[in-house]
């Protein structure tokens, strides 16, 4: 076979070597067909093959992210969006701009804020009041487990101090009970009826702008970690997917991970697995599938709802009776995982505290008693306690580790809001990666953004180093939790693609696979660890298909790829 398209004069990781190779790379009908030394590739190298000088650059696979929300993220890129502010300040400054950008819009909602702005983490109404007095303000916070409202917005809502906090969240309130203005987890809930719903174009866009960043940052594929069946009037993701890929605008490979609702009970499988279908009967399963079914476990550290078997404690650091939030009871979560399990799809668990982690094994161990052994590849996202005899049991049950890994390191919001309220030594137990990657656990990797950016360049930093790019604190924890480039390259690349059921065509480059490809400006494994961060991707390519270069494809998003959010 005559090669379409040759890459010549760089680096190849392959993902099946110790490290980047010095060789080029051949590629036709969108898939490589040879990797190897110039001479060897004469044979399929004709006057009409596209000659693509890397010019001493690496080419490497192509990302795959393994938990991430980017209709979800677009929406908010295009609504009223804080994710560049700094501080406080700068955030309710954002607040005013959009609100007199545009007046007419009933209510102002967005997200991006950053809990360490505030004391506690919970910003209070009477800021919004001060700028936005007239309309409902409503802004989900960067972890997207609280969110922060003005007095309008309550208003609107009914809630009142007599409003008593739902099952799986609260308020938080002023002395004599009136809401103060941070809302946490199930009591978002209590907005859904008077919240404006989501159009279906603003989804549909806000996916294709996400996908304009994520192209440019080498991303080839993803798991989206939310899809709702949609309730209320809201633009159903599933359809935007499915109408994307017909349309020929969707370029990357997505699987969407189906939303379990905690309030529906199990009469919601049917319609899930119907859904599908309708995608297994409509898209090519290599573009877009929805096999996969997210389950919230618990919620997180810094509002004191990841479920721990320690108790948090107090300002004080006195034990408390608080062990966290767990959205299910033992026996029900083990029922629905077991129904999922026999359904043949795969589980994606948010598993944040240790507690969390055991509940979702333990559910994984019901299953595989009542089911046998399968293919399905479950997976655990998040881990940032998990408990040292539950370590091993990743690698038992064929669990794999869905790591964040560009939290795995000293920052405000971790040093203020999480660890002076967890038990001692609970630092060297955070995000235990290195340990489960030696006790045999199979490894992805993925980013939560909008929750943090989606630059894998930023995170594999973070899992060599402990450290964010550019800070002088300690690393976090032990040497042994970092993993080595190689280990957290292949998360990123064949470990997310195993995941996704994606590992026969992608994930390595090698002969025959699909030619989803990233090229980096510079050979990373031969620089000193502390500068991972500086590569940056500056072509992206899709079953052979440029769909990104940077010397012509750079917008202002571009750099969004390189900070830290």
């Amino acid at each position: 076979m005559h090669a379409e398209i040759l890459f010549e004069n760089g680096w190849v990781y392959t993902g099946n070597d110790a490290g980047p190779v010095r060789a080029d790379l051949t590629v036709a009908a969108g898939r490589i067909i040879a990797v190897g030394r110039p001479e060897d590739l004469n044979g399929t190298v004709t006057p009409e093959t596209r000659r693509v000088d890397l010019d001493g650059q690496l080419v490497v696979p192509g990302f795959q992210d393994a938990h991430i929300h980017p209709i979800f993220a677009g929406i908010e890129m295009l609504q009223c969006d804080l994710t560049e502010a700094a501080n406080a300040q700068e955030a309710v400054a954002l607040v005013a701009r959009y609100a007199a950008g545009n007046p007419d819009t009933p209510w102002i909602v967005g997200a991006g804020w950053s809990m360490d702005f505030f004391p506690g983490g919970t910003p209070t109404r009477d800021l919004l009041d001060a700028v936005v007095p007239d309309r409902p303000v409503y802004l989900v916070n960067r972890d997207h487990h609280g969110a922060w409202a003005n007095t309008a917005a309550f208003t609107a809502a009914g809630i009142t101090r007599e409003t008593p906090d739902p099952a799986g969240g609260r308020l938080e309130r002023e002395p004599d009970g009136t809401p103060a203005g941070t809302i946490h987890e199930g009591a978002m809930d209590l907005f859904n009826d008077v919240k404006p719903a989501v159009p279906y174009e603003l989804a549909y866009q806000g996916l294709l702008a996400s996908q304009q960043l994520l192209l440019s940052q080498g991303i080839t594929a993803w798991q989206d970690a939310w899809v709702p069946i949609p309730e209320g009037g809201h633009a159903d993701h599933l359809d935007v997917y499915v109408d994307a890929a017909k349309a020929g605008d969707l370029k990357v490979r997505v699987t969407a991970c189906q939303w379990w609702d905690r309030t529906a009970g199990m009469s919601q499988l049917d319609q899930i697995v119907k859904r599908r279908q309708r995608v297994a009967e409509s898209s090519d399963p290599l573009l877009l599938n929805a096999n996969t079914v997210k389950v919230m476990v618990d919620g997180v550290a810094e509002n004191f709802t990841a479920a721990m078997h320690h108790v948090y404690l107090d300002h004080h650091g006195h034990h408390t009776e608080n062990r966290g939030i767990e959205f299910f009871e033992t026996g029900e979560l083990q029922e629905f995982v077991t129904a999922i399990d026999a359904a043949g799809m795969q589980l994606h668990f948010h598993a944040l505290g240790d507690r969390a982690v055991t509940d979702a094994l333990d559910a994984l161990q019901a299953a595989r008693d009542a089911n046998g052994s399968n293919d399905q590849r479950h997976h655990l996202a998040h881990l940032q306690v998990v408990r040292s005899e539950d370590i091993p049991r990743f690698a038992e049950l064929g669990a794999a580790a869905n790591v964040q890994a560009l939290w795995a390191c000293h920052e405000e919001q971790l040093d203020t809001l999480t660890l002076p309220f967890l038990e001692p030594g609970a630092e060297d137990r955070h995000y235990p990666f290195g340990e489960l990657a030696a006790a045999g656990a199979r490894v992805v990797a993925g980013s939560d953004w909008p929750v943090s950016t989606a630059d894998p360049i930023a995170a594999i930093h973070v899992a060599v180093n402990r450290t964010a790019p550019g800070e002088d604190l300690p690393a976090l924890g032990p040497e042994s939790q970092k993993l080595s480039l190689k280990q957290i390259m292949d998360a990123y690349t064949h470990g997310t693609a195993w995941i996704n059921h994606l590992d026969t065509d992608t994930g390595t480059l090698e002969p025959g696979k699909l030619a989803d490809l990233a090229v980096l400006d510079h050979n990373i494994f031969d620089v000193p660890a502390e500068e991972l961060h500086r590569a940056v991707v500056t072509q992206t390519w899709i079953g052979g298909e440029c769909v990104y270069n940077r010397s012509t494809d750079a917008t202002d998003q571009d750099r969004k790829t390189r900070v830290l959010q």
